[in-house]
Parts: structure tokens; sequence; C-alpha cells
């Protein structure tokens, strides 16, 4: 069976679809933005979802710099 399996390397498979992650992504930031209206008291919270959606905001920003470089 393994014998007519083709070998692939990484850079000839299909790359991920950059619409369908900055979606994904986006969508992720506005669910954590929605957390901060709930029913909480403390600010703890605020500071944890506001460095998540820094961080997913990153991930867009770095990816975007990368491709338009040419250096992914």
């Amino acid at each position: 069976m393994a014998a007519e399996e083709q070998v692939l390397s990484p850079a000839q498979r299909k790359p991920t679809s950059r619409k369908a992650l900055y979606t994904a992504l986006s969508v992720a930031i506005v669910i954590n933005l929605a957390y901060l209206f709930g029913n909480h008291q403390g600010w703890i919270e605020d500071v944890f979802i506001g460095i998540t959606v820094v961080v997913l905001l990153g991930v867009i920003v770095t990816d975007a710099w990368m491709r338009k470089t040419g250096l992914r």
C-alpha cells in the first residue's frame, strides 16, 4: 500500500487559503471583543481578552506583511 503513494515535499502540498484564515481570525476577534460586554465585575478578564485580540490581530498583520514581502 505504501509503495503506491507519492512522496510529496511540504512545498508541493496545497497551501492554506489566506481568505479562510483571515475570515476565521476576524470572527475570533469579534467573538473575543463581545466577551467584554458580559456579566463580570473584575478587570483581569478584560486584560486577557485584550491580549488575545492583540495576538490574533498580530497574526493577521504578520501574515499579510510576510506575503507582501515574499517571505512566505
